[in-house]
């Protein structure tokens, strides 16, 4: 079937076992947070959160906690969407075979977003102080909206088919806005709303802002997705639901007569607030900032409204499985925009920005005696400069020669890197360039660097599976263990300051050298704790690469420079904890205590295992 609005989707869900209604009054105020967060954990149903304390509206979370319930819900549509996308990507399919395309192209014109004049009020008017605020960590600026569909037009080119609707995150309460007057949007400049803004901001204009929360789930999904270019996202979301975008225009501001809320508002020219903390995906607070302001017109609910929400925080969550079904969707989308890469991966457990692993091809050089990396070069730099692809820090790119190769096998393929890697060749750094805004690793907000590791060719090296002498009873260090083939694990003294901190890696790698060669391990990371660091390859991953900055944190043994390119026999990366890094997302234990009772015999949570 497909759903004319949320709650049609909730009662599909309930119907097949795949959500549980909470009947028990719940504290909007962490509470709600870290049930969604238990359940999703333990792979757990949606969740309808019936009696939420302050507010009169039902609340809904972990509607797209698995792949497979993402799936489900669009499971009439899924395969015209697919299609539609993939003659996107490659309109020369339409033209070999027209006939065989009738239907996507069908589909695609029946999803057009259609204006319609309702009979009668298509809501009613409540205030930001009515919706549920839900506060998801204990060191977040105030209550959030983490499933917002944000809409607004280009001032230039006005309508819908130029329009962006794109999912920033929205600050309801706290910090400086005037509350029910204010609200703040968290964006960045590049994106769609951010490019209208300066727009707006030229022509000396208000831009107008219409926030959609809730409505069929395929308008959440709409707003995340990655679309190819000249593929609105109302025409998605239609395409997506399987029914027409439906709105209307009030007061100048574009209404979803399909969302369950919808607040309308302005950004004027230079007006920021602080906005933040805010517990982010890369498992961190993203810290106080100044960010627009919207100055809020009137906020729509229609009757028996639902809110949607999800809690974002360090991978896997709720967001992971946005990020697979796009990727389905969406898989091939690459190959077409970049020839010569089969595939990138951002790695979801390293916080998704910070990490790429990709495949390309190496046809530059097949005649060389020594095979080295050179298309992969080229392809590295078109990677870096797509999208949000742009935001990595690091990139693994290997060729595929006479093995496919699989970045979602993290672990083979970091070993296949690292077989085949030549150290004093194959790292390329791009130093004093832009990152994540959320990523506090580098060296001030946006700013930071990218490292570049390349392989093709044969295997250059056996990777040590026991922890080699050379890393043992190290002066001022301890705890060495593996972690993967290859990859160590070492602890160190606390970060104090770069200075310190160069002045100690360059005494740990002479340590190293002096005992002599130590080829089959590769790559050294050095840590505060290496027992939590070895402990999976998930923490691993998120340590690793979410607290280094590629210039300042990347050291060698026998390192140097060859005309301007840096070399080393063995790679250290100083992943340890920051004195300028957010602090990392720590859940409250007296709210893990108290929300024990939802899961209590008698309870409405009783029947899910938390093991």
């Amino acid at each position: 079937m497909t759903y004319r609005n949320l709650e049609q989707c909730i009662q599909d869900l309930e119907q097949h076992g795949q959500l549980v209604r909470v009947r028990e009054e719940v504290d909007p105020y962490l509470e709600m947070a870290a049930i969604h967060l238990k359940v999703h954990a333990a792979g757990g149903p949606a969740l309808l959160f019936e009696n939420v304390k302050g507010s009169k509206f039902r609340a809904v979370s972990n509607l797209f906690g698995t792949t497979e319930r993402s799936k489900f819900v669009f499971r009439h549509t899924w395969e015209a969407v697919r299609d539609v996308i993939a003659l996107r990507s490659d309109p020369m399919k339409a033209l070999k075979n027209p006939l065989a395309h009738v239907g996507s192209a069908l589909a695609a014109w029946k999803a057009l977003p259609v204006k319609e004049t309702p009979s009668q009020p298509f809501a009613q008017e409540i205030a930001i102080s009515d919706l549920p605020h839900i506060h998801h960590w204990p060191g977040d600026g105030g209550a959030f909206i983490t499933l917002p569909q944000v809409y607004s037009e280009d001032p230039d080119k006005p309508g819908l088919m130029k329009a962006n609707l794109g999912m920033y995150r929205i600050q309801l309460s706290g910090n400086e806005y005037v509350p029910d007057r204010e609200i703040g949007l968290h964006y960045q400049i590049h994106r769609g709303i951010g490019i209208h803004q300066a727009k707006a901001t030229r022509r000396g204009e208000p831009l107008k802002v219409s926030i959609f929360v809730g409505g069929p789930p395929a308008h959440t999904l709409a707003a995340v997705m990655p679309l190819p270019e000249g593929l609105s996202e109302l025409t998605f979301a239609g395409l997506l639901a399987g029914r027409r975008f439906r709105y209307t225009y009030a007061d100048g501001y574009c209404i979803s007569l399909d969302a369950d809320f919808v607040i309308t508002g302005d950004i004027y020219p230079g007006e920021t607030k602080p906005e933040g903390p805010f517990g982010d995906h890369l498992g961190y607070y993203s810290l106080t900032h100044p960010f627009p302001v919207m100055r809020v017109h009137k906020v729509y609910a229609k009757p028996n409204a639902i809110w949607p929400f999800t809690v974002v925080g360090r991978p896997p969550q709720e967001d992971t499985a946005f990020g697979e079904i796009i990727h389905e969707l969406t898989g091939d989308a690459v190959k077409q925009e970049i020839p010569g890469v089969k595939e990138v991966h951002a790695v979801d457990a390293a916080g998704v920005h910070p990490l790429l692993f990709a495949v390309g091809s190496e046809r530059y050089t097949p005649y060389q005696p020594v095979r080295q990396p050179a298309e992969l070069l080229t392809l590295a730099n078109r990677i870096l400069g797509t999208g949000q692809l742009s935001l990595a820090k690091y990139l693994f790119i290997a060729a595929e020669e006479d093995e496919p190769l699989d970045t979602h096998r993290e672990a083979e393929f970091l070993a296949y890197m690292l077989e085949r890697i030549d150290l004093r060749r194959d790292i390329h750094f791009y130093t004093k360039t832009t990152i994540d805004t959320l990523d506090y690793s580098g060296t001030g907000l946006n700013t930071g660097s990218k490292v570049v590791f390349a392989v093709c060719g044969e295997r250059k090296r056996e990777l040590c599976t026991e922890v080699p002498s050379n890393l043992k009873e190290l002066r001022g260090y301890a705890g060495a263990r593996m972690i993967l083939p290859g990859v160590v694990a070492i602890e160190g003294p606390a970060f104090a300051d770069y200075a310190s901190a160069e002045r100690e890696l360059d005494g740990l790698c002479r340590m190293i050298a002096e005992r002599g060669p130590m080829p089959s391990c590769p790559m050294i990371v050095l840590c505060d704790n290496s027992s939590f660091v070895s402990a999976s390859i998930a923490n691993f991953l998120w340590v690793t690469f979410t607290r280094s900055n590629p210039s300042h944190d990347i050291y060698g043994v026998n390192s140097g420079f060859e005309h301007k390119h840096w070399a080393c026999d063995n790679v250290i990366i100083d992943a340890r904890a920051k004195p300028h890094h957010a602090p990392p997302l720590v859940p409250d234990p007296e709210v893990e205590r108290r929300i024990e009772r939802f899961f209590a015999k008698g309870a409405s949570l009783e029947g899910i295992r938390l093991d």
